[in-house]
């Protein structure tokens, strides 16, 4: 191979680095949902997740996916209990929630560390989200976890 085909090939690979490496995330799909030690239904269950929970994959084995969340707590989940529906989780300790995407926009409610979402619609530095309860609006997308 020359020089020139070298280096082509170099950049074309440097070029798709990001996307090789960009995070694939899933969500717990529904009810509660245990997060485990192991790959296995008989490793031990180290948290039990609810509904729209999201997190980071890190690994796959088999039906199993090794996974992170938004403290960085990693473990195992039965990936058919997984969807590809977004979420996102408060990793602030307090989260203003806005009629808007911006600060200009009326204050309507708030959500504390640890309370998760639906994403909606995003924008550079702000996601619009639904809680559980129905209720909608735009948080900072500083404030939040996920995707």
């Amino acid at each position: 191979m020359s020089g020139r085909y070298r280096i082509l090939l170099f950049c074309l690979l440097f070029a798709l680095m990001p996307v090789a490496s960009a995070a694939r995330m899933v969500s717990v799909a529904g009810g509660e949902v245990h997060l485990r030690s192991g790959p296995s239904d008989q490793n031990e269950v180290k948290w039990v997740l609810s509904k729209g929970f999201p997190l980071q994959v890190i690994k796959s084995q088999g039906d199993w996916l090794k996974v992170r969340d938004f403290e960085n707590d990693e473990g195992w989940i039965y990936a058919p209990l997984t969807s590809s529906t977004p979420h996102m989780i408060v990793k602030a300790q307090l989260a203003n929630i806005r009629s808007g995407p911006g600060k200009k926009y009326k204050l309507t409610g708030q959500a504390r560390h640890g309370v998760v979402f639906r994403t909606l619609e995003r924008t550079r530095y702000w996601v619009k989200v639904q809680h559980e309860s129905g209720k909608t609006g735009w948080v900072a997308r500083k404030l939040l976890w996920g995707w």
